[in-house]
């Protein structure tokens, strides 16, 4: 009876669907995280709006440069008049005029507009300084989130070689206390606790089974890659100790993208403000022509023979007195814009500080999780190798056996978790100052 409850346990419990728990995802192509961080960075929605951001940024900057140059056109017309005319209510058809021509040359140039170009212009320059350093801020917040997928890859393979282990130690006890129960030393209850050890060890691969098929697919998402691509079997993504400076972090966290773009888009709404400004101010422009009248001729001849000409060079001042509120209106919206700009300016400084400390402070907790997770797992095993030998001698119960085995996997699970914090932490401090720490 005994032995066919045993049997019956084994057969339940240590089920042959757990090596293909995962088979949705077979062969994933391995990837480094330099590779995959280089095509996330090419693909994603993110990066491809600031880079087209720059573009903008760019273009902006050349139309206000422009600005200050005059403009230049040519023009060229023909025409001819026909028709009837009533003469005392009799219709008399038009004689047939000649064909009439024009051709011209005509140059426009803002001579003064209170500065309204140059901050123009200033204002483009930051704008394009604002849309370099969000780029570089993309691309190192795309760089996060792959290496966030990417370690949590190594993580979840870290989990399930952990959880096998833990899934051999439990066999191992369950077969202990199977043969002492049926011996009539051991009583049904050590034998379930050691079965539900089993199960929960199955239960564990499979979990970290699911932890692995989620982090890849979020990570082929990342890359945009059309075949399913995981982290290499032999890269461990070293934790990379490195000596904290706090000052020099500081420092760096303070000329971050997210600070530089902050300043940038602070000093493009200074330069509206001011540009806003210059509306209350006159406007003088210069504008000059040159152009030509041929003499027409019966036959469509483009504008041959004698040719009259006209120039034209004409200087305007103009004031507006009063429209209607608008120029009140826009200088008000552009004083609120560099109000919140800079309100927003101070709040991204006061952020970069506050999130250089958290990471900061979650890598040294990290590593010293690390460390003492270490020991606790040598403790833990030893622990566990006393239990056991002490259950084999008769001396302590199956559940003390598995307590130790309990508190093992804990320690493991804690010291990936630990190892985990800690690479994340150091990308978020590579993302908040915008360079790679070594």
């Amino acid at each position: 009876m005994k032995s066919w409850f045993i049997r019956s346990a084994l057969a339940i419990l240590i089920v042959p669907a757990l090596a293909a728990a995962q088979q949705g995802s077979d062969n994933p192509r391995p990837i480094s995280i330099d590779d995959a961080v280089k095509l996330a960075v090419l693909n994603s929605p993110l990066t491809v709006a600031s880079r087209n951001g720059q573009i903008s940024g760019e273009a902006g900057v050349k139309f206000a440069k422009y600005q200050f140059l005059p403009s230049l056109a040519l023009n060229y017309s023909a025409s001819n008049q026909g028709g009837t005319q009533f003469v005392q209510g009799v219709p008399v058809g038009s004689p047939n005029l000649p064909w009439s021509y024009s051709r011209s040359i005509s140059s426009n140039l803002t001579v003064f507009d209170g500065g309204a170009h140059w901050y123009d212009y200033k204002a483009a320059g930051a704008t394009l300084d604002a849309a370099e350093a969000s780029d570089v801020s993309q691309r190192y917040a795309v760089a996060l989130s792959v290496k966030t997928q990417y370690y949590a890859i190594l993580a979840a393979r870290e989990q399930e070689s952990a959880a096998r282990r833990q899934l051999e130690e439990a066999q191992q006890s369950l077969q202990v206390s199977s043969a002492k129960m049926i011996a009539g030393a051991a009583t049904r209850a050590d034998s379930l606790t050691a079965a539900l050890a089993v199960g929960t060890a199955q239960l564990a691969i499979i979990t970290a089974q699911n932890l692995l098929v989620n982090a890849n697919a979020s990570l082929t998402r990342l890359v945009a890659s059309q075949v399913m691509v995981t982290a290499v079997v032999g890269d461990t993504s070293d934790i990379g100790h490195f000596d904290v400076d706090e000052g020099a972090l500081t420092k760096m966290a303070l000329e971050g993208p997210s600070v530089r773009a902050a300043v940038a888009s602070y000093q493009a709404s200074t330069a509206l403000h001011r540009a806003a400004t210059t509306s209350y101010l006159p406007s003088i422009t210069a504008s000059g022509s040159y152009g030509q009248n041929p003499k027409g001729s019966q036959g469509f001849d483009f504008g041959g023979g004698p040719t009259a000409t006209s120039t034209a060079l004409r200087l305007t001042a103009s004031y507006s007195i009063f429209n209607n509120y608008s120029r009140e209106q826009t200088l008000i919206l552009a004083r609120i814009a560099e109000d919140n700009a800079q309100a927003n300016l101070r709040d991204t400084k006061f952020a970069a500080q506050q999130n250089l400390t958290q990471f900061l402070v979650n890598y040294q907790t990290a590593q010293q999780t690390i460390a003492l997770q270490l020991l606790q797992i040598q403790s833990a095993t030893e622990n566990l190798r006393v239990q056991t030998q002490r259950y084999n001698i008769g001396t302590a119960l199956q559940v003390d056996v598995t307590t130790a085995q309990a508190a093992l996997d804990q320690a493991r699970f804690n010291l990936i978790s630990a190892r985990l914090s800690a690479r994340t932490a150091k990308a978020n401090i590579e993302a908040l100052i915008g360079r790679d720490i070594k």
